[in-house]
């Protein structure tokens, strides 16, 4: 998706079409948007990476002491807003972090995920391609505007409208998200009521983490013109499916697919079947990055269609990774654990990382389950070598602590900060009295 421009392309297009504010976008280690919005005079200023911002005043980067940061923006990433604000039209830049010694800094997501691209280059991959299939539900607003738990429809899997009110919401949101340069290759309504998924083509690595942050931004946008609260939390409603992102990966030589043998028996390539197994091996650990909050493990149950099994088939939908059919360019593993909660740029340097640790350790594959994890019982599990995803944000924060490999590909800024903030959110959780707790005890006791 990434295009390549010019200092020199962005102050032309930005006076042609008239821009009057400049969004400088960065992403905090917690998966959140922050801009630093500049009048476009500032625009030059901007090219030239000389915008500052204060670092302390972002979650998990800096203390007071050390807060000074610059904004190197991607201009790669240069897009206007289809929508206007009062003041006139928007534009954006994704911008990397660096310190004002002009070394790019630690903990900032985006420059994690390229470090890791470094390492893949440096073992000899010219791409990791991601496809992305982010999941989320519209609900109503209430009369103050808040956010209810309340869906606008009974849609069911693909249902169409009359049904399916947010079918206008959701068609306009790919019209916008197509006009932005994306290319939606499937947009339709989930199992649950008020649930949707829009699948946009598989780009380099940097693009998806970027896309899956646009993707976010322009989905909450419309939705609110809607009069409806787009969100990304993995499992909103007890009782119905939760929103996954299954990740499509692949790694390229050049214009070739690494995954694809069309020797071996099952088309994978010895290169696919090492990575694989190294996802299989670190799957626990990183399992704190791709599903990231307290909620993330509601989500991660039997009985919902999300995997909670470590296990990998070509036939069937329960385990953590699947192989789709297709081969060629297109071979590809799909790891179905992770949510729509996870920063992208962490999630997918913590997945890469697993897979090239199987590359590089030459990791052998346990063979393939396809029969339906979910039937079986413990023992069998056991027999067949089946570990479970951690049970809850505290277990993966163990397996996260334990594991070298992931952590290395956070790195130690990262990792520390990440870490403590998730502690600090499991403490909060686990001493917070529930309403269920109530309602089951209160008067029993």
């Amino acid at each position: 998706m990434h295009k390549h421009f010019t200092k020199e392309d962005v102050i032309r297009y930005a006076k042609e079409e008239d821009v009057r504010y400049l969004r400088l976008q960065f992403t905090d280690l917690m998966g959140v948007i922050k801009n630093v919005e500049v009048p476009v005079s500032q625009l030059p200023k901007a090219l030239d990476n000389k915008i500052m911002f204060d670092g302390s005043s972002i979650e998990g980067f800096v203390r007071i002491e050390e807060s000074d940061m610059y904004l190197y923006p991607d201009l790669s990433t240069w897009l206007i807003f289809p929508w206007h604000g009062s003041e006139g039209k928007v534009a954006r830049l994704i911008c990397d972090i660096y310190m004002p010694d002009g070394t790019p800094f630690d903990g900032d997501p985006r420059g994690i995920l390229r470090r890791n691209l470094a390492h893949m280059e440096h073992l000899g991959f010219s791409a990791m391609n991601v496809g992305p299939e982010p999941e989320f539900f519209l609900f109503k607003l209430d009369g103050d505007g808040n956010p209810t738990t309340e869906v606008n429809d009974q849609g069911g899997y693909f249902d169409l409208a009359p049904v399916d009110l947010g079918e206008n919401c959701r068609r306009e949101i790919v019209l916008v998200l197509e006009s932005m340069g994306f290319e939606i290759e499937a947009s339709h309504h989930e199992v649950a009521p008020g649930q949707h998924e829009i699948d946009f083509k598989y780009t380099d690595a940097l693009s998806a983490a970027d896309s899956i942050m646009t993707f976010k931004l322009v989905v909450k946008t419309i939705a609110r013109q809607f009069g409806l609260h787009a969100t990304f939390m993995p499992k909103p409603l007890y009782g119905q499916n939760g929103s996954g992102m299954h990740c499509h990966q692949s790694l390229f030589r050049g214009g070739e697919n690494a995954f694809y043998d069309e020797k071996a028996d099952s088309g994978l390539s010895q290169v696919a079947r090492h990575y694989l197994a190294g996802i299989l091996a670190h799957a626990r650990a990183f399992t704190a990055i791709t599903n990231p909050i307290i909620n993330s493990y509601k989500r991660l149950v039997p009985g919902y269609e999300a995997p909670c099994y470590i296990a990998w088939s070509g036939k069937n939908r329960s385990p953590l990774v699947r192989i789709p059919a297709s081969r060629g360019l297109g071979t590809r593993l799909e790891i179905r654990s992770p949510d729509p909660s996870t920063n992208p740029y962490l999630a997918i340097a913590a997945m890469l990382r697993a897979g090239l640790d199987g590359i590089e350790r030459k990791l052998s594959l346990s063979p393939p389950v396809n029969r339906n994890i979910y039937v079986m019982n413990e023992i069998e599990r056991v027999r067949a070598g089946i570990h479970s995803l951690p049970a809850s944000l505290r277990e993966a924060l163990d397996d996260l602590a334990g594991d070298e490999v992931i952590r290395a590909a956070l790195g130690e800024h990262a990792y520390t900060h990440f870490y403590e903030a998730k502690m600090i959110e499991w403490d909060m959780f686990r001493t917070a009295v529930h309403p269920w707790e109530r309602e089951q005890y209160l008067s029993l006791y």
